[in-house]
C-alpha cells in the first residue's frame, strides 16, 4: 500500500472527524471556515479508487454529520425518526462520494488538476438538490450554504443562491486538502497554489455588491413573538392561551411606538390554532390586536375541510377582517401528514398525534397588503417554517412581485435545540439570495429583523416574549439568482450525469486495455513521478520513459488490490 493511501480504519476516522467537524460550521457554534476542514478532510478519506469503499467513506461522514446536526428532530419526535432521516441523507452522501470516484476516472479530469474541485463541487449540489424533493418531498437542511451565513461566500447567494455558496464551500475544501496533501509531500509549489486558490476564492466574494436601499419606499413593520407556557410537543395544548399571549405582545409592541406608526404586524405560524374565521371568541381577541395597533395583521392559523387541513397565514385588516390567506405549499412530512401511516405507526405511535394530514397550497406565496401611508398595495412574501429551506418556492415569491419576505415559525417542539437559529440562517441566506428584507417570526424565538445583505437587524431570544419592530427597505430589482432560476442546478444535474456516464465508459475500456482504475500520481504531466500517490483528484502521468511506463502499472496494481475497485 501506498504511505499515501490511509488505512481503511484511518480513512473511516478522517470520515467521522470531517462530519462532526462540518457541523460546527452551522448554528449555534456557526464556525463557518469548519466547513472548509470537514470537506478537506473527507477528500482525503476519499483516495482510494473504489466507489463502493467511497460510498462508505460518504454515509459515514454523512452520519457524523446529520446525527448531531438534527438533533432537534429527536426533541421533536423521537429517536427511531431521527435516526431514520439521518440515515437516509447519509446515504445520499454517500452517493455523491461515489459518483466523484468514477467521474475522477476520466482521462480528461485526472489530466487537469483545475477541474477537480469544481467536478466535485457538480457532483456535490446535485446530490443537495437531491435532497430537496426525496425521500418524501425532500429534505434539504444541512446544506453547506446555509454555514455560511457569517461568512464572506453568502454573497455568492446573490449570483446563484444556495447551490453556488454550496460549490464554492466544496472547492475551498477541496483546494484545502490539496494543499495539506502538498505540504506532506514536500511539494511546495503545489500547496502553495492551492492554498492560494482557495483565499483567492473566499477573497473575490468581498467584491460583489449587496445593494440595501429602498427602492419602493419603505415599510414600518412589527412582530410578535407570543411565547408558550413549556417547551415540547405539549406546547399548543393550551391554544388560547398561545393566541392570548400573542395579543398581549401585540399590545405591547403598540405602546413601543407612536399611534399610527405600523404598516404592517406579523405573527408566527400556528399563532391562532384556533381558526378565528369559524371561531367568533378568537375573532374578538384578534380584533382587539388590530385595533390595538390600527394595522393590518399577518397570523397563522389552520383551516380544515372534510378530508385534509391546511396551514395558513391569514391577512386581517382593521374593521374589514379576514381578507386573503396563503396556504403553506411544502407540508412536513411525518409532522404535518404522515406517509405510508400503518408502516409508519409500526415504529412509532406518535404518528397518530396527527389525525388530519396536511394539504399543500397551490397559490405563489404572496400576501397583497395595503399600505395607507405609502397609499398602494404592498406584496409580501410569506414563506411558512420549513418552507424557506426551499429554493424554487422563495424565488417564485420574489419573481412574483414581493418587496420583503416573511418568515413565520414554530419551534416550540424543538425545545432549546439549535433547529431554530439554523432556521434563521437560512433566513438570512434566502434575504441575500434575493436582495429582500426578511422578517423571521416565531412563536418562541429566534425571531429577528434581517437586512437585505444578510445582516441582522434585531433579533430575539428562546423561550421569552418579546417583540420586533423596525422600518424595512422595499426592494423590487431581482438579483441574478433570481433571473438565472433553475438553469445553474439544471446545468449541474446534466453535467453530473454525463460524467458519471463518462466515467463508467472509462473504466470499462480501462479494464480492457489491462490499465488499472486509477493511476493517481498526483504529477505534472510528463515528469517522472518519485513516489506513486493517491492525489486527491486521482491524476494520471505521462512517462518519459519505458521503463517508467513498466514500473508504475505494476507498482499502482500492487498498491491497489482488485477488490479495492469497483
Amino acid at each position: 500500500m501506498s504511505p499515501f493511501t490511509p488505512p481503511r480504519w484511518l480513512t473511516l476516522l478522517l470520515a467521522v472527524v470531517g462530519g462532526l467537524v462540518t457541523d460546527t460550521a452551522f448554528p449555534q457554534r456557526s464556525w463557518w471556515p469548519m466547513a472548509f476542514v470537514g470537506i478537506a478532510l473527507l477528500i482525503i478519506a476519499l483516495g482510494r479508487d473504489s466507489a463502493r469503499w467511497a460510498w462508505l467513506v460518504g454515509f459515514v461522514w454523512g452520519l457524523a454529520f446529520f446525527l448531531p446536526h438534527i438533533w432537534w428532530a429527536n426533541e421533536a419526535v423521537g429517536v427511531i425518526p431521527w435516526v431514520a432521516l439521518s440515515v437516509a441523507e447519509a446515504a445520499i452522501a454517500g452517493i455523491a462520494c461515489a459518483t466523484w470516484i468514477w467521474v475522477r476516472r476520466i482521462d480528461w479530469v485526472e489530466r487537469h488538476r483545475f477541474a477537480q474541485p469544481v467536478a466535485f463541487a457538480i457532483i456535490w449540489v446535485t446530490l443537495e438538490q437531491l435532497r430537496q424533493v426525496w425521500p418524501f418531498g425532500g429534505f434539504p437542511w444541512g446544506r453547506l450554504a446555509f454555514s455560511q451565513t457569517d461568512g464572506p461566500l453568502l454573497a455568492l447567494a446573490s449570483v446563484a443562491g444556495a447551490p453556488l455558496v454550496s460549490a464554492a464551500v466544496v472547492i475551498v475544501g477541496f483546494l484545502l486538502a490539496e494543499t495539506v496533501l502538498g505540504l506532506r509531500r514536500v511539494r511546495i509549489l503545489t500547496a502553495s497554489t492551492a492554498a492560494l486558490a482557495g483565499a483567492a476564492i473566499v477573497a473575490a466574494t468581498g467584491l460583489i455588491p449587496l445593494p440595501t436601499q429602498a427602492e419602493s419606499g419603505e415599510l414600518n413593520i412589527g412582530a410578535v413573538q407570543g411565547n408558550v407556557s413549556e417547551p415540547g410537543l405539549g406546547a399548543f395544548n393550551n391554544a388560547r392561551e398561545v393566541l392570548n399571549n400573542h395579543a398581549a405582545g401585540t399590545e405591547e409592541l403598540a405602546q413601543s411606538r407612536p399611534e399610527g406608526w405600523f404598516d404592517l404586524v406579523v405573527w408566527p405560524e400556528n399563532s391562532s390554532d384556533i381558526n378565528p374565521r369559524v371561531d367568533e371568541d378568537a375573532a374578538d381577541v384578534i380584533d382587539g390586536a388590530v385595533d390595538a395597533v390600527q394595522a393590518p395583521l399577518l397570523f397563522g392559523t389552520d383551516s380544515y375541510t372534510e378530508v385534509a387541513r391546511y396551514n395558513d397565514m391569514v391577512l386581517w385588516m382593521p374593521d374589514d377582517g379576514p381578507v386573503f390567506s396563503y396556504s403553506k405549499q411544502i407540508p412536513a412530512a411525518f409532522a404535518e401528514y404522515i406517509p405510508l401511516r400503518s408502516i409508519a405507526r409500526v415504529f412509532s405511535s406518535a404518528v397518530d398525534l396527527v389525525r388530519t394530514d396536511m394539504a399543500p397550497g397551490t397559490e405563489i406565496a404572496l400576501v397583497p397588503v395595503p399600505v395607507a401611508r405609502l397609499d398602494r398595495i404592498v406584496p409580501v412574501g410569506p414563506i411558512i417554517c420549513f418552507e424557506v429551506a426551499y429554493d424554487a418556492l422563495i424565488r417564485e415569491s420574489a419573481l412574483g412581485g414581493a418587496e420583503v419576505l416573511v418568515v413565520p415559525t414554530n419551534n416550540a417542539s424543538f425545545g432549546y435545540t439549535q433547529e431554530s437559529t439554523q432556521q434563521f440562517a437560512m433566513s438570512r441566506l434566502r434575504a441575500v439570495e434575493h436582495g429582500r428584507a426578511t422578517i423571521q417570526i416565531s412563536t418562541v424565538g429566534v425571531s429577528g429583523v434581517i437586512g437585505p445583505d444578510g445582516t441582522v437587524w434585531e433579533d430575539t431570544a428562546l423561550f421569552t416574549p418579546d417583540h420586533l419592530s423596525a422600518t424595512v427597505p422595499l426592494r423590487t430589482t431581482l438579483t441574478i439568482a433570481d433571473r438565472l432560476g433553475d438553469w445553474p442546478i439544471i446545468a449541474a444535474t446534466a453535467l453530473t450525469v454525463l460524467g458519471l456516464l463518462a466515467g463508467i465508459v472509462a473504466t470499462i475500456r480501462r479494464r480492457r486495455e489491462g490499465r488499472p482504475d486509477g493511476l493517481a500520481t498526483g504529477v505534472s504531466a510528463g515528469a517522472a513521478p518519485t513516489e506513486p500517490e493517491p492525489a486527491t483528484g486521482g491524476h494520471r502521468t505521462r512517462e518519459t520513459s519505458a521503463e517508467a511506463a513498466d514500473a508504475l502499472p505494476a507498482a499502482t496494481e500492487a498498491a491497489t488490490p482488485a477488490n479495492e475497485r469497483a
